[in-house]
């Protein structure tokens, strides 16, 4: 059985034998008895089993060290001083692995994160990191909860694509040809695909064929950028969570966005109290308080320009002085969450610092588009409503100087039945680091691509 279901009922379980596998998390060998900390992966904290002379291989278990595979049967007890309620007091304990002296983790004291990224493998068996990818299966188990109950499609947008979402051009080429031999400009008619592909920066475009079909639809997957940042924040292989709605405003949006992040903020609360518990006491002091308040907040609508002027008008002295027409800093960011005292939504940006597919506002200077700062954080989420006048949209695209060929299926949405609809986008390592205070995006990926690093 597991011991998580064993725990979860365990006075069911009192005075009667169970029979479990898992490892040796650390071991107290003594004359005559041991203690071993046994955890198969199941929960947070494992159970305790206790083990004394009368084994008939009590010498051989006495030497196993920390990261053997064992297989213990014995008796459900009441513990007399281990911390824990109950223990497991051993009638037989045998060795379904060992584990040598040569083990990473078999050094005493507590190894840094730099040292665990040399030798990810091993990562998810320590206590961090073994509570940072249980919430990243339980949040991701949420999100799809929340979009599933909801009437949500999901969309498994393609890796593989010919277009640039975001049109900054930070691509991964996919090429069977020979780049390096050949000189002048390269020819991707002879290509596998006939033309450049590239590796996808988001499934957004593809996610909107979908929800005018389905009116509502999501991408939950992985994404890429062959940008070269070594940024706490940056990773060249990501994953993102992209909705998209039909018969959706941007006011209607802001409501999915702000219901769905405090819905799968409240689900890991409430599913992971003792690894939240460890990373308010190791990580981030003041987590879950941090946590519970978003859940409780009434987030802040405001337009950019005005978030501007608050700026321009606080007695700060910044590092980067707030522009109208321009983007925001972290340091603004973080001001207008502590400004308002919770999560805000700057909504309306200039049209000029923004993506081509957002709906032109009446003014002919801004889009409906739309930030969600968190505290402490700073930018979580990012949508907007999309263009649906054909016009409009083709006229944009003409502006930035931007092929409309490869885009004729994404144009023609507007053309076949098209209407107003809107999206948006949040990376799932961002949310992991709002969910577990681990500041670094290296440490909530299980094996992270940033330059320079393709290791396990």
């Amino acid at each position: 059985m597991d011991i998580k279901d064993l725990i979860k009922d365990i006075e069911k379980y009192l005075n009667k034998e169970v029979t479990l596998f898992g490892w040796m998390k650390n071991h107290r060998p003594q004359k005559d008895f041991g203690f071993i900390g046994f955890n198969d992966g199941t929960c947070q904290n494992g159970i305790q089993v206790v083990y004394d002379s009368i084994l008939s291989n009590f010498d051989e278990i006495s030497k196993l060290l920390i990261g053997s595979a064992i297989k213990v049967e014995g008796i459900v007890v009441k513990s007399e001083g281990s911390g824990q309620d109950y223990e497991i007091k051993a009638e037989s304990i045998s060795l379904e692995g060992d584990c040598p002296s040569d083990y990473p983790l078999q050094a005493k004291g507590r190894p840094t994160r730099e040292f665990l990224r040399e030798i990810a493998y091993l990562r998810p068996r320590t206590n961090l990191f073994n509570a940072v990818f249980r919430v990243r299966s339980v949040a991701a188990y949420a999100i799809h909860k929340y979009f599933q109950e909801r009437n949500y499609v999901y969309f498994h947008a393609p890796l593989i694509t010919a277009s640039d979402c975001e049109g900054a051009g930070e691509m991964f080429k996919v090429t069977t040809l020979d780049l390096d031999n050949i000189k002048g400009k390269v020819d991707y008619s002879k290509d596998f695909f006939g033309k450049q592909a590239n590796l996808t920066v988001s499934g957004q475009l593809e996610a909107e064929t979908f929800a005018m079909a389905y009116k509502k639809t999501y991408t939950f997957g992985p994404t890429f950028r062959a940008e070269n940042s070594n940024t706490k924040t940056h990773a060249n292989e990501f994953w993102m969570i992209e909705p998209e709605m039909a018969f959706c405003d941007l006011e209607e949006d802001m409501n999915v966005m702000e219901d769905m992040l405090k819905y799968v903020v409240k689900y890991v609360i409430d599913n992971c109290p003792n690894e939240l518990d460890l990373f308010d006491k190791f990580v981030e002091k003041g987590l879950k308080d941090k946590l519970n308040k978003l859940v409780t907040s009434k987030f802040t609508r405001i337009d950019h320009e005005e978030v501007i002027k608050i700026l321009k008008e606080a007695d700060v002295k910044w590092e980067f002085e707030p522009e109208y027409g321009e983007d925001i800093a972290k340091e603004h960011e973080k001001y207008i969450t502590e400004y308002f005292n919770g999560p805000v939504f700057i909504k309306n940006w200039p049209k000029d610092i923004k993506a081509f597919y957002m709906k032109q506002n009446e003014d002919g200077k801004t889009v409906a588009a739309v930030d969600l700062e968190v505290p402490g954080a700073g930018e979580l989420m990012g949508g907007s409503q999309r263009e649906e006048n054909l016009d409009k949209l083709v006229t944009r695209m003409k502006e930035l100087d931007m092929d409309q060929e490869s885009l004729d299926w994404y144009l023609n949405l507007r053309k076949f039945g098209g209407c107003f609809h809107s999206g948006f986008g949040m990376g799932f390592e961002r949310l992991l680091i709002y969910l577990t205070g681990v500041d670094n995006i290296r440490d909530v990926i299980p094996y992270p691509r940033t330059p320079g690093n393709c290791e396990y």
